[in-house]
């Protein structure tokens, strides 16, 4: 029967019929190869092309020039080898039935000059981009005239391909540098009035024309509105929609909103966790309206409701689901078999994100297959010899370890201490503004169901707890507790993040939070106290504060705290704390040198990770089979683990996550699947 959902009906683009309207808008999960899209750059997009969504763009801004250094391990589009990696995916998604599109750029004062080739960074003018740094040589003719040829030729390249289409990057990038006023100081031709600062983009367009031809698809992904003074508005974003499309030479419009020189520029245009779902849905509707011209957009449309509501009203022809495919990348097949309670839900945390900010490759916090297609699977495989599993805690890492063994098979008892589920994220959600981490456990304790895991709350599981279950498997998600024995003396007098995040501990009325390990807890502590209307210092040894916590996710905490009587302090080290009178002593130095400041306040807070619960590992130790140990040869390869140390123990155990060391959400959860999965 055919489906009447809005989300599953075909859209005609040119000659092109997509079969939903479900899209993953181009970005760049910086998996290439010195700059070409490999075996786990195709793995990804096969992955969503297989579950069946319409439209897959690769590639958030290859580059089309030498002098655009690639920043995020963009694909070079520049280089001829290109063709027949960027071939290798277009024909693995092909089978699938989905059309594939990549996204050329020239990233203008978007990058660095000191990477890649060390060629100057170009713009059209001198203005220094915030995030990246470089102040740029203002664009000559021949600069210009050779960039339109750079696009061109890469345009070229991906039709040779065998691509449906290019979309060209107009936010941030070289072309709407070119556009705004804020970043085009040139005289005529190419600066001044909207024609002169268009003109760039209409010849780019030309060239690329000539090269591929009318039956080639070709869209822009642009700023039609850049929300900052004496940039491009409201109006004029609605002019230049519409000249894109009367040149002819334009198939489609990807509209965004905002600017992205700055992180909370870019934390407006890609919303993070807590900010609001899909607010620029409505303006790319008005830009639709206003264009009657085929209309795409991306901006933090996360579930399925919200993108069926953006297609069945008419906001857009494609809706764009990236983040939420790099969660779940069976988001379609899913919809189309009647389970969307068993997607997996982006929940905003953009780690994925953050990371390539970082220098890093994407990650979502949540699923650690993705990205790691060519060894973790998405769909879990059943076991030959199911068998019965033990799995103790009930945080993050333990919840995996408990869905990933029973959808092998395993009959699955799982121990938590605490009376609900969910470890540290239980603690994080606390935060208004996180509230959506909760949805990591209530997904896992959802397919746990399915599979009849059985929990047993409130148990704080000794050794012979665990041994009456006579289990195959035993594996020990206990987490952590916050180390604060970091003094030398008098660590009684200090309090964990932990303790106020959990409210256990009131703030006082001046305090100084030592963060020495840079995470999300210090943060999240910091507008506690900072909410309370105390006056607080954060303190840290790094030249940086929250380093863990990354770029995108900082920016609403700054916006809390810089309202707020708080100081930031780095390169500082608490070194000793002494009570004196009503106040706390504070003796402070300094990695750099022999610096002794003091302190004096009520109240001190300590953020240095946490050390392993761990007791109960070390009493099944000696009675396992393999004592504890993970081959590690046989967990990066993907094989099971075999090793056999005790011939009469009856058990394998294993301990994931912070029950090893202080990591991360994403670490325990990674742990769990790839041991799991072979198990």
């Amino acid at each position: 029967m055919t489906s009447k959902d809005p989300l599953l009906q075909p859209y005609q683009l040119k000659h092109l019929t997509l079969k939903n309207r479900i899209m993953i808008t181009s970005h760049e999960p910086a998996y290439p190869e010195n700059g070409m899209p490999t075996e786990r750059y195709r793995a990804y997009h096969e992955e969503r092309a297989r579950a069946g969504v319409a439209l897959t763009m690769t590639a958030g801004s290859a580059t089309v020039s030498r002098d655009s250094a690639p920043v995020f391990n963009n694909i070079l589009a520049y280089k001829d080898e290109v063709v027949p990696w960027m071939k290798n995916v277009v024909d693995a998604c092909h089978e699938h039935g989905t059309a594939v599109m990549i996204q050329l750029t020239h990233l203008g004062r978007r990058t660095g000059w000191s990477k890649g080739d060390w060629l100057p960074v170009v713009s059209p003018s001198h203005n220094r981009e915030a995030s990246h740094r470089a102040f740029p040589k203002k664009m000559e003719d021949w600069d210009i005239a050779r960039i339109i040829t750079d696009y061109a030729d890469a345009a070229e390249r991906m039709k040779a391909a065998g691509l449906d289409g290019i979309e060209l990057e107009a936010y941030g990038h070289l072309m709407d540098q070119f556009w705004s006023p804020l970043t085009n100081t040139l005289d005529a031709p190419y600066g001044g009035n909207l024609d002169n600062r268009l003109r760039f983009c209409m010849e780019v367009l030309s060239a690329i024309r000539k090269r591929v031809g009318d039956q080639f698809i070709v869209g822009v992904r642009y700023t039609a509105d850049e929300v900052t003074k004496g940039g491009i508005t409201y109006d004029e974003g609605i002019e230049i929609s519409k000249r894109l499309k009367a040149t002819g030479q334009v198939d489609f419009l990807n509209v965004i909103r905002g600017r992205i020189d700055t992180d909370p520029g870019l934390t407006d245009v890609i919303p993070v966790m807590g900010m609001q779902s899909s607010p620029h849905l409505d303006f790319a509707g008005e830009v639709r309206a206003a264009t009657n011209f085929p209309t795409f957009h991306a901006a933090k449309i996360a579930d399925v409701a919200t993108a069926r509501h953006a297609i069945a009203n008419g906001k857009l022809d494609m809706v764009g689901m990236t983040r939420a495919h790099m969660t779940d990348p069976h988001i379609v097949k899913k919809i189309a078999q009647g389970r969307e309670e068993d997607i997996r839900p982006c929940v905003g945390a953009t780690y994925c994100l953050d990371r390539i900010y970082q220098g890093g490759d994407s990650f979502c916090i949540h699923n650690a297959a993705t990205g790691r297609e060519l060894s973790m699977p998405h769909d879990i495989p059943e076991s030959e010899n199911p068998g019965k599993a033990v799995v103790v805690g009930a945080g993050p890492g333990g919840l995996e370890a408990a869905r990933v063994l029973a959808e092998r098979g395993h009959r699955v008892v799982v121990f938590e201490a605490a009376p609900d589920a969910g470890g540290q994220i239980r603690l994080t959600a606390q935060n208004p503004r996180r509230r959506e981490m909760i949805s990591i456990i209530e997904w896992r304790l959802a397919q746990c169901a399915r599979h009849n895991v059985e929990f047993r709350f409130n148990s704080y599981a000794e050794a012979e707890d665990i041994l009456a279950e006579n289990p195959d498997v035993v594996i020990i998600a206990t987490g952590g507790l916050p180390h604060t024995e970091v003094l030398e003396a008098n660590n009684e007098l200090l309090v964990s993040t932990w303790d106020i995040i959990a409210g256990d501990v009131q703030p006082g009325k001046k305090v100084l939070l030592f963060d020495d390990a840079g995470d999300h807890a210090a943060m999240q502590a910091a507008e506690v106290i900072a909410e309370s209307g105390a006056q607080l210092e954060i303190m840290t040894p790094d030249r940086s504060f929250a380093p863990e916590v990354m770029a995108m996710n900082l920016v609403p905490y700054m916006r809390t705290l810089q309202q707020k009587d708080v100081t930031f302090t780095v390169t500082y080290r608490l070194k000793s704390l002494e009570r004196e009178g009503d106040k706390l002593h504070a003796l402070v130095g300094s990695d750099y040198g022999d610096v002794v400041k003091e302190r004096y306040v009520d109240q001190v807070v300590i953020n240095h990770g946490t050390i392993p619960l761990d007791d109960v590992y070390f009493e099944l130790k000696p009675v396992s089979s393999n004592l504890g140990e993970v081959e590690q040869a046989d967990l990066l390869a993907g094989r099971p683990q075999q090793l056999l140390k005790n011939p009469n123990g009856k058990f394998q155990l294993f301990r994931i996550g912070d029950a090893v060391s202080a990591r991360n959400t994403h670490a325990a959860i990674y742990d769990a699947l790839r041991l799991c999965k072979d198990l």
